[in-house]
């Protein structure tokens, strides 16, 4: 039996595999190798690894955290669960079973684009969602929001920041006069009709309308809606929220899901997409899975 079995091996739950190892606790990774950021050539806004190409800095990580004797990495798809604390078990698409005390879930996110030809073509190289992700590089060019949401005035209005902005409404939204007169300070335009499809080599996307009318960007922001990546969560009975783009696994300030003994961090916690975050919240989510270990059947230490 392993101390924790961690379902998902992307940042967060190579993070929070870490300190466990650290602590010499035995800890299984489970890791479809679907990463969110797979699509992307280059990852931004993470300390130490700026630039790099997000395969190159999971590669890295995974070889530093093979290093533990007590770490053990399991490629494939974690299928079904059942159990409670001290007794949980994973089973994978191949058959294989894993025994734990303690589960990790970190299997992030599934981006779902809007049904447009040619979008996905596009993904994570031309069309992102994260401005802080790849803003930078777009040199304040010439910067295109593809609404799917009301959420995309939000993002319209801060794009501005890093380039000239054109909010495709596409039907998914219409300003209020408020909302319009904010757009029209941040110097944003709005075209109104919607987009047919979206053509152009990859890294210049091309917005192609009902109209005929071809609009030229460098970068095509998108804010998707989410599913969580795995079943998992739901078949150990974990609650989850609605949040604005997708449900999200509750959790309470330690990272732990409503369910005795199961830790949850990274996207399917928290609707940021962020390599830097999602390390960090692995890594908190991490310590108090072992601290668990600890105290489980003793008294907790007294707050100050």
């Amino acid at each position: 039996m392993f101390d924790v079995i961690i379902v998902g091996g992307s940042y967060a739950g190579m993070s929070a595999a870490l300190p466990l190892a650290r602590a010499r606790r035995s800890v299984a990774i489970v890791d479809a190798g679907e990463r969110r950021n797979r699509f992307a050539r280059s990852s931004h806004g993470f300390l130490g690894r700026d630039g790099h190409a997000p395969e190159a800095i999971a590669r890295e990580a995974r070889q530093q955290l093979l290093a533990y004797p007590t770490v053990a990495w399991l490629e494939g798809h974690a299928t079904t669960a059942s159990g409670e604390i001290d007794g949980f078990e994973i089973t994978l698409a191949d058959g294989r079973r894993l025994a734990g005390r303690r589960v990790v879930i970190a299997c992030g996110v599934a981006d779902i684009l809007p049904e447009i030809p040619g979008l996905a073509a596009h993904w994570g190289v031309g069309a992102m969602a994260c401005p802080y992700c790849h803003g930078y590089e777009l040199e304040r060019g010439r910067i295109g929001v593809l609404a799917t949401s009301p959420m995309a005035l939000h993002q319209a209005m801060m794009l501005p920041e890093w380039g000239t902005t054109t909010l495709l409404a596409n039907g998914a939204v219409v300003p209020d006069a408020p909302e319009m007169a904010e757009l029209e300070r941040r110097g944003v335009a709005i075209e109104p009709v919607t987009v047919a499809e979206i053509g152009g080599e990859a890294g210049a996307p091309v917005a192609i309308l009902r109209d005929g009318r071809h609009l030229a960007f460098d970068g095509l922001f998108v804010t998707p809606r989410t599913r969580i990546a795995s079943t998992i969560p739901e078949q150990l009975g974990c609650a989850l929220k609605d949040a604005p783009l997708g449900p999200m696994i509750v959790t309470d300030d330690t990272r732990q899901t409503t369910v005795p003994g199961v830790f949850a961090c990274g996207d399917a916690v928290r609707p940021v997409a962020s390599v830097a975050l999602a390390v960090g919240d692995g890594a908190f989510a991490g310590t108090a899975t072992h601290r668990s270990l600890i105290f489980a059947t003793a008294t907790q230490p007294r707050a100050a």
